[in-house]
């Protein structure tokens, strides 16, 4: 089953108003252009699509003739099975008594898809929202929804939640506590003020979106070191104090527009194609640098991170530990520091860890192993 919109100016269109167009599988049928549409085999993925078209002012609606009929809010999804997985419900004047009369529910053990778009929804009922344990993805982009609650506490394996375009002031907090497969977030055009709420996603969420809301502080993002993508635009930013920032596994190249993180204190760049390390002249305050399993040659460019406590480079091409002693010996807060998987380390052999605590005398581990202690050193 799947969901076909009448085009403006054919046969019926003036009569689509309100109507929900949902047509089953049938045998081809040439379209408005002069195609063959072959509608698909009927199958458990249905969609249903409600339309809503303009009124056609040259139409005789308003004297009663050729009028589209009316569909209740209770007969929009009653054609559909239980075993429907996706359900579209775009620009179709619901609000949330409308929603309330759908009978959602019956969808719940296989729907993984519902999109509510362009609405008047203001509540989220647990009780409806509460069945749909399959869900996978939600979507109440442009709608008026003030608050959430606990409507959507039992969607555990939602992956995706889209809210854009609505009344929140805040990150609900009880999302978090709930929603363990969360990977992707809209919160776009909000009135969002401060970035809370969000540290029990840290093992799945890869995209937060937060632009055009009133957020003037980055903060709150600490403990999602999973996060790949953050989009803050048309808030009220005035200075980036991001301390934490992990762009790890992508295809970075080259270390670059850092300069704005002055208040950075951990970076982690691991797994990318950087060369060189560079571009770190305004990270001062940096205590972690993570760029292990990069390509980089030369050890260079750090001497100035005086409040370093770690540093991984392992699994570089590094071949000398000449740079070692000019770079980090005066650094006294430097306690570990990974440099195996070099060519170094090969290249020195047996003498490979000696000499490394030989210059730097105040980490306490190398690579793996903690560094022992003694009372020359």
């Amino acid at each position: 089953m799947t969901a076909f919109d009448i085009p403006a100016g054919a046969p019926g269109a003036e009569d689509a108003e309100d109507k929900v167009v949902v047509a089953a599988a049938a045998a081809p049928e040439e379209s408005h252009n002069g195609s063959v549409v072959v509608p698909p085999k009927p199958e458990k993925h249905t969609r249903v699509q409600v339309v809503r078209h303009p009124a056609d002012d040259s139409s005789d609606e308003e004297d009663g003739e050729d009028g589209g009929e009316v569909v209740e809010d209770s007969q929009i999804l009653e054609d559909l099975p239980d075993e429907t997985e996706d359900i579209e419900l775009i620009h179709s004047r619901l609000n949330s008594n409308s929603v309330n009369k759908l009978g959602l529910p019956r969808f719940g053990k296989h729907l993984k898809r519902l999109c509510l778009r362009q609405n008047f929804i203001s509540h989220v009922d647990p009780d409806i929202f509460g069945a749909l344990t399959e869900l996978e993805e939600l979507d109440f982009y442009d709608n008026k929804i003030k608050h959430v609650g606990s409507a959507l506490n039992n969607m555990t394996r939602l992956t995706s939640l889209d809210f854009s375009f609505n009344l929140l002031k805040r990150i609900p907090e009880e999302l978090q506590s709930h929603l363990k497969a969360l990977k992707t977030i809209f919160f776009v055009q909000n009135k969002i003020s401060h970035i809370t709420h969000l540290e029990q996603f840290a093992p799945t969420l890869r995209s937060l979106e937060l632009g055009g809301n009133r957020i003037r502080t980055i903060e709150g993002l600490d403990a999602l070191v999973n996060l790949e993508e953050l989009w803050l635009g048309k808030n009220k930013i005035s200075k980036l104090e991001l301390k934490i920032l992990s762009i790890q596994s992508n295809r970075i190249t080259k270390l670059e527009n850092l300069d704005s993180l002055e208040n950075l204190e951990q970076l982690y760049i691991s797994h990318n194609g950087i060369t060189k390390l560079e571009g770190l002249d305004k990270n001062p305050k940096l205590t972690t640098l993570d760029a292990g399993n990069n390509f980089i040659e030369v050890l260079e460019n750090i001497s100035h991170l005086t409040k370093l406590e770690e540093l991984w480079i392992n699994d570089n091409k590094i071949v000398s530990l000449a740079n070692v002693e000019p770079q980090l010996k005066h650094i006294t807060t430097l306690e570990t520091i990974y440099l195996e998987g070099n060519p170094v380390q090969k290249a020195e052999g047996a003498n490979y860890r000696r000499k490394v605590t030989l210059i730097l005398p105040q980490i306490q581990q190398l690579d793996a192993t903690y560094v022992k202690q003694t009372s020359g050193s």
